[in-house]
Formats: C-alpha cells, structure tokens, sequence
C-alpha cells in the first residue's frame, strides 16, 4: 500500500471511528456533540467515499436550524450523559428555537453553502439539482437570517455576539477587546487577587488535552460568563444590543460569508430559484464593505468594532482569509500572499500560523493564539488556486500533509516544529486530509 493510500486509509477510519450514525463528532470524549462548521469540513471529506453519508452530515445539521432561520453552532447529544452543555445554554428560552432538541443560542462560521456545492460537485446534473433542492430553503432562510438580524444598519458587514460565533474561540482580537470594555466585576476580582490557581485544581480538562494547549483558565470563564448573558438575554438580538452593546464585526466570518453568498447564488441559479431582492442587496454590500476593513498603513485587513468602528488591530490569520473570499483585487491579493513568504509574519516552517509569528500573542501550542489548523489551510489553499498562486497553494498543501502523515489526525500543530496538539482523531483534520488528496 503507497504512503497515499495509507493515510488515506488512516483519515477515513478516524472519521468512521468518530461517526454517530446520522452525525460526527469532532472527537472522542472532548468534543461530544455536533458542530456546525465541523460537520461542513466533515461532509466535505465524506463526499469522496460516501456521498450518501455526506448528505446525511448536512441533512442532520438542519434539524437544528431555528424557525427564524438561525443556525446553531452546536446541535447538543444526550443530555443525561452531557447535562451541563444543556443547563448553560437552556435554548428554549428563545421562541424560536427546536421544540424537540437542544441547541446552542449562537452561531458559526457559513460554511454551510459551501459543503453543499462540494456535495453536488460530485453529482451528475439531475442529482444535484435534487441535492440542492432539498437544502435549499433551509440555506436560504440562513442567510436572510444573517442580513435580517446581524446587519441591522444595513453596512453590509455581519456582526457577531460572543468568540464562539467565529470558530477561532480564543483569538486576540476578541479577547483583548473583551478584556478592554467588558470583562464582568468577579472575573477581574478573580484576577486581581490570583485566584487562578486555585480554581485550576477545581477545573476538569477536556479529554486528555493538557491544560497549556486548550483555553486558560481565565479565557473559559470570560467566555462562560458572556454565554450566561446572552442567555439571560433569551438570544434576542435586539435584547442584547440595547442593554450591552459588545458586538464585533468579524473579519473571518464576513470573508466566509462572501464565498458562501456566491455559492447560494450558484445554487439558486442551477434550481432556478429566486433570491429576494433584500438578500441579493445585502450581499453586494457585504462584498463592497469588506474593504472597511483594510488598513493601508499595515497592509493587513482586521476585524472591528460594531459600535466605534475601530479596527482590532491585533493580526491574525484572519488577514489572509480574504483570499477565500475571491472578491479582492488581484493586487491586493498579492499583498496578502507576501505574508505567506515574510518569516516573521505568517512564512513559518509549517504553515499557516494562526498568529504570525512576532506576535506578543504568539503561542505554538495553544489553541487559536499559534497553531496550525489544516481546516484554516484549506481555506487559503482554496482561495490562493483561485487566485493563480499554485506554488503557494502547493506548499501549503504538501506541508500539511506532512503533518498528518507524521503525526496523526490531530487538532492542530506547531508551526514551529510540526508537533502535534489538541485532540487526536480529529475530524476535520482527517476529512480535509482526505479532500487534499484527492482534489
């Protein structure tokens, strides 16, 4: 058997070791419940042995899906063996959440649209008109949802409401914004009179990921501590806007929504189905508005803040994910690929970083503050083909199946030395593994 088929073989089994039956979980033990953008990258690795299952991933994602259009970043398992998850995010205090399962009140990252289109890429034209016309209203009524509730200026930008809705948990930008103006009175106390200490010996570690490599102490409780509070808010937006006006434009999820936007529209198109003209609006804003959030003066693109408009100035790997989103100049793109090559910024020796690398934030084995993610690697492997930079995309490609093959279907790596972190058997990890190889 070549090296190919090997892990090939190795992905594929991670993903059946991991599957529910109508679901995958991210992980063993860590991570029991479904996920959003999860199931989305894991869909997209299924569709190349299974394109039954695959649908099947997607198909289970929308049952959970709100009756006001919302998608949940969570769909929660039993609750007798996982009853914490449903005390702290109680969904039913929203109207509009499932009467018959348990969600989170938040959202995530749209990826929604583009494991679809990568499902019916692999379909004959009447099979995938089909496919699309079975998800299509639900995907639809999504991102009305997001234009409806989370542009309610109109600017074209989507806002988010907590860390979680950006996928990337503990990224700088959100916690250094958090810790400026909203850090609760006891969190601080905690801090000030160093308490940490003392409630680590308290805290459960998810899974057999050792505390250094997963959230501190203190990110967790900021992050408990603003889900509470949306929660007291029954996930009304305009609840949580009026009494604590802590929302971020995220740079991340408005990029993956552009490209989501572009697949609905494909979508639409091959169905011949029309998209209202408020949505279709909302859309060429959002592709206009995303150059709001450029800075000249660094060269890098940021996220900002809903109600100041300040830019978080502290970069991330969310820089580069205009790229993904394709609707960047040529020009700008380059700018952009140039940080791939700068040593100090993002041209680590394995690639991508989710800090760059003189980033006082910098740390290569925790979390969202330095790692290598390969889901975070497909998105720019992606956007770059688009764009014509094939040796970049190639690099990046090969380097991070070097990864997996040495080390396993892990979470994520050190961009420093390629060892690995996080959780094992990581789901998308092993699927992307698998749509690397075969695309």
């Amino acid at each position: 058997m070549s090296e190919q088929s090997e892990l090939l073989a190795h992905a594929r089994g991670v993903l059946e070791a991991n599957d529910q039956g109508q679901h995958t979980i991210p992980s063993e033990g860590i991570y029991p419940h479904q996920w959003l953008w999860d199931s989305c990258f894991i869909a997209i690795g299924q569709r190349h042995y299974d394109i039954g299952r695959a649908q099947t991933e997607i198909l289970s994602l929308l049952r959970g899906q709100w009756r006001n259009g919302m998608m949940p970043n969570i769909i929660l398992t039993d609750i007798h063996l996982f009853g914490r998850s449903h005390d702290f995010w109680q969904s039913n205090v929203n109207p509009h959440a499932p009467d018959d399962l348990a969600t989170s009140g938040v959202t995530q990252p749209p990826m929604l649209a583009e494991a679809v289109v990568q499902i019916g890429a692999k379909l004959s034209l009447p099979e995938r008109r089909s496919w699309y016309r079975l998800v299509f209203p639900a995907l639809r009524r999504y991102h009305e949802w997001l234009y409806q509730e989370r542009d309610p200026h109109q600017e074209g930008l989507t806002l988010q409401i907590h860390p979680w809705e950006t996928g990337m948990d503990n990224t700088p930008p959100w916690m250094v914004e958090i810790r400026r103006q909203s850090l609760p009175f006891w969190i601080r106390c905690i801090e000030v009179l160093h308490l940490i200490p003392i409630i680590n010996i308290f805290r459960k570690q998810p899974g057999f990921v050792p505390a250094e490599e997963h959230l501190s102490t203190l990110d967790a409780l900021v992050l408990y501590s603003i889900g509470r509070s949306l929660r007291r808010k029954a996930y009304d937006i305009h609840r949580i806007l009026d009494n604590s006006p802590f929302a971020i434009e995220d740079l991340s999820f408005n990029c993956i929504l552009i490209r989501a936007n572009q697949h609905l529209q494909t979508i639409a198109k091959t169905l011949r189905e029309p998209l209202s003209p408020e949505l279709l609006a909302g859309m060429q804003r959002t592709e206009k508005a995303l150059e709001q959030l450029w800075d000249p003066y660094s060269g890098q693109y940021y996220s900002r803040n809903f109600v100041s408009h300040k830019f978080l100035k502290q970069s991330t790997i969310a820089t580069l994910l205009p790229l993904y989103a394709g609707n960047i100049t040529k020009d700008r793109a380059k700018l952009l690929v140039n940080l791939l090559h700068n040593q100090h910024l993002f041209g680590a020796d394995h690639p991508v970083p989710t800090l760059p690398l003189n980033s006082p934030y910098f740390k290569p084995h925790s979390y969202w503050q330095g790692p290598t993610w390969i889901n975070m690697n497909w998105l720019i492997i992606d956007g770059l083909e688009r764009y014509g930079f094939k040796q970049e995309a190639d690099i990046i490609r090969a380097k991070s199946l070097e990864l997996v093959a040495k080390h396993g279907c892990y979470e994520y790596f050190s961009p420093l030395d390629g060892s690995p972190a996080g959780a094992n058997n990581f789901s998308w990890t092993a699927a992307l593994t698998i749509d690397l190889l075969k695309t």
